[in-house]
């Protein structure tokens, strides 16, 4: 979640995504050929992927299952018939010369999902942005270009075809994102539900998230739309929400000036933070789309759908309102809990032991998370089980440890060690006949700092308590220590 912004000018933004989702299927999306990634170049490759003469694709059912869940997981329309078409394009990573794709019948149609920022008071601002379409298509290969990132300044350049085949939804919002922030957060939730339904990994550092801009500006207050610019390249949300913010400055500087907007495909080139002209952009007739001949209509029953539906894990804003609203968590608390579905299950696991929420929440979205950053570890890979956290948290609850022994403990808990084990003889010291003679016996050995205390110094009361905690290896209860210390020395 990030700040909304507002910012005046005489212009507005018009902003919507096209973005590619990578399939999780273990093989591609109309053959046998393994889908993993970091292969050799041209190993994961095959005579259908290849276009070779004689021989059909068959589609991959579990490609359509994904494609349907998350079609319903954004509220769209699942079309009872649909069909796959033949793109037609001449470029070297596409080794048939077209894409099979869907065109005027795709999958699914009409939905939304709703974004959330905060405004400046840390409210949180929801808004439902539209989902145009979303369809089934195959993946192109990949051009690897010698001694630069693109083609222009390269030598020369390469084919990798192990991603040709590769199973990718195409999701098109509607133009209802104003600002960079919008579309970031848009991204961001739309990788978040991918990733809930275990239908995509959303890594964009591996092109399994991919996101096309179409941003045009308009003065306020003008129905028309502007010129469109696609924009390319974005490999991270940040780089997103940068490239709009420069296009949208570019294009109202170029009106402004006199200019024409011309209809185009622009690239993000992080290394300038600007964006820069590839190629003018193509019409959907450019295409020549008709019906893919090898490859029969797709028609989903009512029983699939329905069981479909009924496999529909609780998804990420779901979860948020249910935290908040439920569990008194903080808007921020129940941003980080549900970021990864992973993440969230472990929380309601500890509740299910018995963990306090809003306590359960401190221990992942604080120390435990610090540990995952430092270590790069994600919360599937620690030891502390979800049960053994709700049992520090109870012992720390009822007075058996300090929070303090706690956290100084956290690396054996995450490394496997039980609570019993762990704090064995460790139980606070909570009797007031046990703790006062050791209190007494820290004040006398003090007398100097008695002193300064009783001359106007309070703030060495934490000195004593901290004295009194040392001799008793951190086992004297905090609370009983401060009243003790408070009342010896105020004596």
């Amino acid at each position: 979640m990030t700040a909304a912004t507002t910012v005046k000018t005489e212009y507005e933004a018009i902003i919507g995504l096209e973005t590619h989702c990578q399939l999780n299927t273990k093989t591609k999306i109309f053959s046998s050929s393994s889908t993993k990634f970091g292969a050799d170049p041209n190993t994961n490759i095959d005579p259908v992927c290849m276009g070779l003469p004689g021989v059909l694709p068959v589609l991959n059912e579990k490609v359509l299952e994904y494609a349907v869940k998350a079609g319903l997981a954004l509220n769209c329309q699942i079309a009872k018939y649909s069909k796959f078409d033949r793109k037609q394009y001449f470029y070297p990573d596409l080794p048939k010369n077209y894409q099979i794709s869907q065109y005027d019948l795709p999958i699914a149609e009409h939905g939304w999902l709703e974004i959330e920022l905060v405004d400046q008071d840390g409210n949180p601002i929801r808004k439902k942005i539209g989902i145009t379409r979303l369809h089934m298509e195959e993946d192109a290969g990949k051009l690897v270009h010698a001694g630069s990132d693109r083609l222009s300044g390269s030598s020369y350049s390469l084919v990798d075809y192990n991603r040709a085949g590769v199973p990718l939804v195409e999701i098109v919002s509607e133009p209802d994102l104003r600002s960079g922030q919008e579309a970031a957060e848009y991204a961001q939730e739309l990788r978040r539900i991918m990733r809930y339904l275990g239908v995509s990994d959303g890594n964009m550092q591996e092109g399994s998230l991919r996101c096309d801009v179409n941003i045009s500006v308009r003065p306020v207050g003008q129905q028309k739309f502007g010129t469109k610019v696609e924009i390319k390249n974005m490999n991270s949300f940040n780089a997103i929400q940068k490239a709009i913010e420069y296009e949208i400055e570019r294009q109202i500087a170029a009106i402004e000036a006199g200019e024409r907007i011309i209809q185009e495909t622009r690239l993000w080139e992080e290394s300038t933070q600007r964006t820069i002209s590839m190629r003018t952009k193509e019409g959907s007739s450019d295409y020549r789309y008709f019906p893919e001949p090898d490859l029969a209509p797709i028609e989903v029953s009512e029983e699939q759908l329905l069981e479909w539906r009924n496999e529909l894990p609780e998804l990420p804003a779901e979860k948020r309102r249910r935290y908040e609203d439920e569990l008194g968590l903080s808007t921020y608390d129940a941003r980080v809990l549900t970021e990864e579905r992973a993440t969230a299950e472990y929380f309601e696991a500890a509740i299910a032991s018995g963990a306090n929420p809003k306590a359960a929440a401190n221990w992942i979205t604080q120390d435990i998370a610090a540990y995952l950053n430092k270590n790069k570890l994600s919360i599937t890979e620690i030891a502390l089980t979800p049960t053994n956290l709700a049992d520090v948290i109870s012992r720390i609850e009822k007075g058996k440890i300090s929070n303090a022994q706690a956290k100084e403990k956290l690396p054996d808990l995450l490394s496997g060690v039980a609570p019993e084990k762990a704090f064995a003889g460790q139980e606070l010291i909570t009797d007031p006949n046990v703790l006062e003679p050791i209190v007494d016996e820290v004040i006398a050995a003090n007398p100097k700092e008695l002193e300064k205390y009783r001359n106007g110094n309070v703030n060495l009361k934490g000195f004593f308590v901290g004295q009194v905690l040392k001799k008793t290896n951190k086992r004297a209860d905090p609370k009983l220590t401060n009243q003790l210390v408070e009342k010896k020395l105020n004596a």
